[in-house]
């Protein structure tokens, strides 16, 4: 699914299932050595995800390691987002000349645990969900809590590795649409193609996922 999400210039691979048929590099598996099974599987999934997404491009595998935040850290002239949650892992990559800034995310399509939603939205944000539950098609539709939550996440991937700055969810302001789009508006100082950013997502029955791509202009 993520592939839709995203324009042609981007290349994303997905998994179902672990992928633990690539060997990571020294430092890689070094970050993992003590990890256990679950962190190792997903951790192990993601890049073999990025290293084919990587290929896609006509690029060689390189060592993806983490920033102190846990952003991956791309190659030379690359953007590029990773994401998983139980049953599903996906990278997307892309050229920096012709995307400024990828976001990818995936979560579980189930609602977000008691407590969660007030911490991570807006007052006006938690109108608009109602609104969008109570659609005639909501019963068939995603769990629209979870779904803000993710498109929130994504935003966040594709703006941090451009400002190297945190961003809270309170200072986004997400704008879900029923069409499979969102927009996302930045009310704290932001570089102008980052400011109002559009992002699409889908749904099945075991998960959630959003993308943002900003392309060049």
């Amino acid at each position: 699914m993520i592939d839709s999400l995203l324009p042609p210039a981007a290349r994303a691979i997905q998994s179902f299932t672990h992928r633990l048929d690539i060997t990571l590099s020294p430092q890689e598996e070094a970050l993992i050595a003590r990890a256990v099974p679950k962190r190792r599987n997903e951790f192990t999934t993601v890049r073999a995800c990025a290293h084919e997404a990587l290929a896609a491009l006509g690029l060689a595998p390189v060592p993806l390691l983490p920033d102190e935040r846990g952003a991956p850290g791309w190659p030379p002239g690359v953007v590029g987002s990773m994401t998983h949650c139980a049953g599903y892992g996906a990278a997307a990559v892309a050229h920096a000349h012709e995307m400024t800034a990828l976001g990818i995310d995936a979560e579980p399509n189930s609602p977000l645990p008691e407590g969660i939603l007030e911490a991570v939205t807006r007052p006006e944000e938690r109108s608009a969900l109602a609104s969008l539950a109570a659609l005639p098609a909501a019963a068939a539709g995603p769990a629209w809590d979870r779904l803000l939550f993710s498109a929130k996440e994504s935003v966040y991937k594709a703006w941090y590795p451009v400002t190297r700055r945190r961003l809270d969810f309170q200072e986004a302001f997400l704008e879900l649409a029923p069409d499979g789009t969102f927009t996302a508006r930045i009310l704290v100082p932001a570089p102008p193609e980052l400011a109002c950013v559009h992002g699409r997502w889908a749904a099945d029955s075991g998960h959630v996922l959003t993308a943002v791509a900003v392309a060049v202009e």
